[in-house]
């Protein structure tokens, strides 16, 4: 069985900073934190080991590594897992990715290497990113959330592809048969998820699926403007347009006003991730409302039982989102008439 020797050995360096590495008692350069990291796989060091070598006393706090700046949308979901943690007798560090994988890796190792108990990631990667490897290498206690990207790993977070193709198909009900797309940053789960479900709503509605339709906002309010410029100088462009997440619903309809474009009579307008304000514009905003507070509780809970028995196998928790239906599809509902099931266990 490969020792911590073996891995210094590997990796050219001392014991001590291996050590370091692993049990997160000192900060060590990003480099020679990866150096470590890839010894550990080469030579088999296994987790079991790593995990004995973690054992420690716990420091009642948790990391939470989130796209917290660029991704307004994570205010309230900080704010719910804050709160939960809170009652839970937790503190949290947070650390913002900026949704930058080489961004995130260093604070993921930041966050361990202070010690903390256990880690909560919106993770911008697929499931071989580098931050979910170091996690699953030194079997850090880890909850994903929103962004399910790894059944290694405990996740929770909203279901996107029924949900998506459901209001696709309530568009297409109005009578649209030119659905546009602005999709987010396609290395982002949910980004990719919300694709699929673009694509199924298409398929359930009968219309023909057109890959011209479906344009790259890049989770941006900036790109998603100038993709909406893009789409409606199409020969034949779209009627009705589905957008796959608030920041970039800011940046369209920013676009939208400054062309003229009136909502719902020249274009209609659909999207993914309810906010604050879009009871407050006019049209007011058909979207998809994601249940924040749940999310954030489900997170530190599962987390909290991870902590307290590291066997605890993988699972991933989808929670169902409300459609609310407003003025900018079409629709003059009478008031909003949220639905919302119970949470799901695949």
């Amino acid at each position: 069985m490969a020792t911590m020797a073996d891995v210094a050995d590997r990796a050219g360096i001392s014991v001590s900073t291996v050590s370091h590495v692993i049990n997160g008692t000192r900060f060590v350069k990003e480099e020679t934190a990866e150096l470590v990291m890839a010894a550990i796989r080469d030579t088999g060091y296994t987790h079991n080991t790593i995990a004995r070598s973690l054992v420690t006393a716990s420091t009642q706090t948790i990391g939470l590594a989130i796209s917290a700046i660029s991704n307004f949308y994570f205010a309230d979901v900080i704010a719910a897992i804050l709160d939960a943690a809170r009652r839970s007798g937790y503190t949290m560090l947070l650390a913002d990715t900026y949704d930058d994988p080489d961004e995130e890796l260093r604070v993921v190792q930041a966050l361990h290497q202070r010690r903390v108990d256990g880690l909560l990631l919106a993770t911008c990667t697929d499931a071989d990113g580098p931050a979910l490897r170091y996690l699953t290498d030194l079997a850090v206690p880890t909850v994903l959330v929103d962004r399910c990207a790894s059944d290694r790993f405990h996740q929770v977070g909203t279901e996107n592809v029924e949900a998506t193709a459901a209001l696709v198909e309530h568009v297409a009900g109005h009578g649209h048969t030119r659905i546009g797309a602005i999709a987010g940053r396609n290395s982002v789960r949910t980004s990719t998820e919300r694709v699929d479900g673009y694509g199924l709503g298409i398929e359930r509605s009968d219309l023909p699926y057109d890959e011209k339709l479906i344009a790259t906002g890049d989770s941006t309010a900036m790109a998603a403007a100038e993709a909406v410029r893009q789409l409606l100088a199409l020969p034949d462009p779209p009627t009705a347009l589905f957008v796959a997440n608030n920041h970039m619903t800011i940046g369209v309809m920013h676009a939208l006003t400054t062309m003229g474009v009136r909502v719902p009579d020249d274009l209609a307008l659909v999207a993914y991730d309810d906010f604050e304000w879009a009871a407050s514009f006019r049209p007011r905003l058909t979207a998809i409302a994601q249940p924040i507070q749940e999310i954030g509780a489900q997170a530190v809970q599962m987390l909290m039982a991870l902590i307290a028995d590291r066997r605890d196998a993988p699972r991933t928790v989808r929670l169902d989102p409300t459609m609310m239906l407003r003025e900018s599809c079409g629709c003059v509902p009478d008031a909003p008439k949220p639905r919302r099931r119970k949470a799901r266990t695949p």
